[in-house]
This record gives structure tokens, C-alpha cells and sequence, in this order.
């Protein structure tokens, strides 16, 4: 579903992606985990079209992305749902307007088959009943949910979890976790999970890839994971600050 291979990236100077190359399979859970700071944002940016690489390709669903016109690229772009760290819901726009804000903004539908959209996504993350509500009324866990009922609201085939579960409480993190499972598997959508909660990625993971001063230093399964040798790796997973990664080094 996605496919990436040896993108490059800068910015002045500094070079932010240095030859990334990774393959995210249709259907599959797939989680990115590396240092704040070692290029995540610049390498979702680049798989959602937001920014071009300087070199490489960036393949969605067969389609290089990387050289497409604006209004293919924006073509493309509806392939996915994005789920922000901090939802990113407008606080003056009720809860039915947040989540039909693709239909009510970009189509022609009628308001009903909107909200009648709406509040059949509302109950598919388990949110019955709050249309008329604002953001502000909801708990941090709602929110989250509510941002991810935008997302698959259109149907999109793949999704992006950008820290889905930071500054919530650990039950709303379970009941999270358990929604994005659910909806994996119901859907049938591909997901990328970005998270530095390496528990909840880990648990959701298919497969996953590391990335550290711009380069994959690894992918693979959790059987796999298990097995490394990578003092690198091993050091970030274990969360210590003794190793071959240095304090400042992304």
C-alpha cells in the first residue's frame, strides 16, 4: 500500500531523510517509532504529499506520488484519514459538523445523508448521541475518538495515528487501543502508528521500522524484534540513556 524507496530530504543545511526505504503492506498495522526529533513529522509530511522528497519515490497504493500535479496529488490525499496527536478538532463547530467537515465542506450531499453518516460513525467508535455537542464538553479519551471518526468517515484505505493515545488516562488508552483494533479488523483499513508509548505500539504492531538520524536501521515483525542485536534498538526500547545513541543524537 505504500512503498518508499531511498527518499531523500532537506531542509538548508540539515539533512533530515537520508535514503529512508520501507514497504507498508495493504491491511497491516505498521508502527514508526524513533527519538523526537529523528523524522517522523518530515517523513509523514512526505508520504501524505504535504512536502516532495529531493529524490526517491513515494508509492501509495501503486501510484508515484512524487511527481504528480496538485490535483492528482489531492486525488490521492483522499485515500487517507488522519488522526492528529492532539485531535485537532474545531472547538467551534459542533461534533456532528467536526465529523461530516469533509461532506459538508467539499460535497454537495444533502445535510441528512450527512448526518446520517455521522451518527453511523458516531456509534461505530462508540459515541451514541453526542451530534449537538461541542469538543469542549467532551473527555480527552471522546475526543480522541470523535478524531477518529473523521477520519474513517469517507472511507479511506489507509489511516495515520499520530500519537493516538498521549495525554489521555490509561483507560481511555485500552479503550483506544481496543478501537483501533477493532476498526483494523472491521474495515480492513492499513494503518501507520507513529507513538513514543511503546506498549500501545508494540501491541498494535504488525510490523515496524526505526528510524534514527534519518535511515531505517530496522524493520521487521516482532518476532524479529526479539531477536535483534542492534544496541541501538535495544537501547531505545529499554529507555536508557547508556549506549551507543547519544544524548542529542536523533
Amino acid at each position: 500500500m505504500i512503498k518508499i524507496r531511498n527518499i531523500h530530504r532537506t531542509f538548508g543545511q540539515k539533512h533530515v531523510l537520508k535514503g529512508v526505504t520501507l514497504t507498508v503492506n495493504k491491511g497491516e498495522n505498521y508502527l514508526l517509532i524513533g527519538r523526537s526529533g529523528a523524522g517522523k513529522t518530515v517523513l509523514l509530511k512526505n508520504i501524505l504529499g504535504l512536502i516532495r522528497p529531493d529524490s526517491g519515490t513515494i508509492a501509495i497504493d501503486g501510484t508515484d506520488i512524487t511527481q504528480l500535479p496538485k490535483k492528482k496529488l489531492e486525488k490521492v490525499r483522499l485515500q487517507f484519514g488522519l488522526v492528529f496527536q492532539d485531535s485537532a478538532l474545531f472547538d467551534f463547530l459542533t461534533i456532528d459538523e467536526n465529523v461530516g467537515f469533509f461532506f459538508y465542506q467539499h460535497t454537495k450531499l444533502k445535510k441528512s445523508i450527512i448526518r446520517k453518516k455521522v451518527t453511523e460513525t458516531l456509534a461505530l467508535v462508540g459515541l451514541e448521541g453526542i451530534e449537538k455537542m461541542y469538543p469542549y464538553e467532551l473527555s480527552g479519551g471522546m475526543r480522541k475518538r470523535v478524531a477518529i471518526a473523521r477520519a474513517v468517515i469517507y472511507n479511506p484505505k489507509i489511516i495515520i495515528y499520530d500519537e493516538p493515545t498521549t495525554g489521555i488516562d490509561p483507560i481511555a488508552v485500552d479503550k483506544i487501543v481496543t478501537l483501533i483494533e477493532d476498526l483494523h479488523q472491521r474495515l480492513a483499513i492499513t494503518s501507520v502508528v507513529v507513538t513514543h508509548d511503546l506498549e500501545v505500539g508494540l501491541k498494535l504492531a504488525d510490523r515496524l521500522a526505526f528510524l534514527l538520524g534519518g535511515r531505517i536501521i530496522f524493520e521487521g515483525d516482532k518476532k524479529d524484534l526479539e531477536t535483534t542485536k542492534d544496541e541501538r534498538l535495544i537501547q531505545f526500547l529499554k529507555g536508557t540513556s547508556g549506549g551507543p545513541i547519544r544524548e542529542m543524537e536523533v
